[in-house]
């Protein structure tokens, strides 16, 4: 640890580099996959939340509108 680092300000480097890493793996590994492996990998996560088991609120809409009009209170 070079002198004057804080371990804490060394740990945020560190986790900063390893972030940079990640993140250059995960573009590759992105870049890497076919067509088909796309849309398989798109399909598993899709999966995931079947829509039916929403309430039918939640299925029509997000409450985004909702929540912008309390955020400017508006009544």
């Amino acid at each position: 640890m070079p002198s004057g680092s804080s371990p804490e300000r060394e740990w945020a480097r560190q986790w900063a580099e390893t972030g940079a890493i990640l993140a250059a793996l995960r573009a590759r590994d992105l870049g890497a996959l076919t067509d088909r492996e796309a849309l398989a990998a798109a399909d598993d996560l899709l999966a995931l939340a079947d829509p039916r088991d929403l309430p039918e609120a939640r299925r029509t809409g997000s409450g985004l509108v909702e929540f912008q009009r309390l955020l400017h209170g508006r009544t």
